[in-house]
């Protein structure tokens, strides 16, 4: 399987991405072929004879059957080469990896926790310099990217949801030299292409909306060319970052209904954002789909829709956190992308103090709107805000 379009004469035309989502990374179109790559519990691989390579032996250094699926998938709906890692940060780390010693990188002020947390320990070890910006400020974000050797972006941003002009900061960056590598977790590859958008990489925590179902970990990288995608591979197979079979399974299982759960999600997020910000114990609500948001029309004219995370804010950290405990529909736990909605106050994890105290994130995921709805303005009543 190969996460590259061949580009042969007689190909069938391009799918749209729903439809590469359910027929991608499927096993051999034959008679009784399961219709499902099946899972290939192995480590190593019987060899050829007088010692022939086969191409598969050890599963840390050749890929096995599930994970080639999934990379298949990824990488025609990113329009790249997918290299798949045992999760988000794996992939991220292969890519900071890629950097020589004492390398310039630049970064989002409002980041990952765990990635501002690599990147601090990559500084105070040597490895790079960290300049961390507002990539919401494009002139600062392109005058940065002019000082660096890789530009890290998100948009939207985790959790605030700022949103980078990703053709102008890329196109700037390349002109430069400078790698840029774009984590596109919020957003999906059925919102937003990176690498269509000018970036080098896509970065995907698949734990999230892609596998979908807050039973696994699992990262994707996806490389603009395939030597680039075998450097990050290089990475997967020295530092050990591999998936699991099983989790890869799961994720490809996921892929299949990722349209459906994403869309019914940002439905209720855009209700739910719109709701919110006529709530009087609301202060505030960050949601790009909101046509006051100040990331809106950017986000409007580089995604095809505005994603099913939200924030919102109210007043103090004491009212923040009686909600989380208030709330029975919606789950109180970190992370999101899945088919249950999440919520959490992010201002209480270590790294994490710059956000607003009774700031919220809020993950939407499959329950009935209204439903969510009422959760909320009942917890916002109990929490007595």
């Amino acid at each position: 399987m190969s996460s590259q379009s061949s580009g042969l004469a007689g190909r069938p035309p391009a799918r749209r991405p729903q439809t590469t989502l359910i027929t991608a990374g499927r096993p051999a179109d034959e008679p009784g072929q399961p219709l499902n790559v099946p899972i290939v519990l192995a480590s190593n691989f019987r060899a050829g004879h007088q010692g022939q390579s086969t191409g598969r032996e050890y599963s840390r250094d050749h890929a096995i059957p599930g994970w080639e699926a999934l990379e298949e998938v990824i990488g025609e709906l990113e329009g790249g080469a997918a290299v798949a890692f045992g999760s988000g940060m794996g992939a991220a780390a292969a890519v900071f990896d890629l950097l020589p010693a004492g390398a310039r990188v630049v970064a989002p002020t409002d980041c990952y926790a765990g990635v501002h947390a690599l990147l601090a320990d990559g500084g105070q070890q040597g490895r790079w310099q960290v300049e961390l910006v507002d990539v919401t400020d494009t002139a600062a974000t392109v005058a940065a990217a002019h000082r660096a050797d890789l530009v890290w972006l998100e948009s939207p941003t985790n959790p605030l949801l700022g949103i980078a002009d990703l053709p102008a900061v890329c196109a700037a960056a390349r002109e430069g030299g400078t790698l840029v590598a774009v984590d596109n977790t919020f957003a999906t590859p059925l919102l937003q292409h990176p690498i269509a958008l000018g970036a080098h990489i896509a970065v995907h925590s698949a734990t999230k909306f892609l596998g979908g179902h807050s039973d696994l970990l699992l990262g994707v990288a996806v490389a603009d060319r395939p030597q680039l995608g075998e450097r990050l591979r290089r990475r997967r197979e020295v530092a050990g970052a591999v998936p699991g079979a099983l989790e890869a399974f799961l994720v490809l299982r996921g892929l299949r209904t990722l349209a459906l759960r994403l869309d019914q999600g940002q439905r209720s997020a855009a209700e739910l954002a719109h709701r919110l910000a006529g709530h009087p114990s609301v202060t505030r609500v960050r949601y790009p789909g909101l046509p006051t948001d100040p990331g809106h029309a950017r986000a409007a004219a580089q995604m095809t829709g505005f994603g099913a995370v939200l924030g919102f804010e109210v007043k103090t950290a004491a009212a923040a956190n009686a909600v989380c405990d208030s709330v029975r529909v919606i789950r109180p736990a970190t992370s999101l992308g899945g088919v249950e909605s999440t919520i959490e106050r992010r201002a209480k994890l270590p790294g994490q103090d710059y956000l607003p105290p009774g700031f919220l994130r809020l993950s939407v995921g499959c329950e009935h709107t209204e439903d969510l709805w009422d959760d909320l303005t009942s917890a916002l009543a109990q929490a007595g805000v």
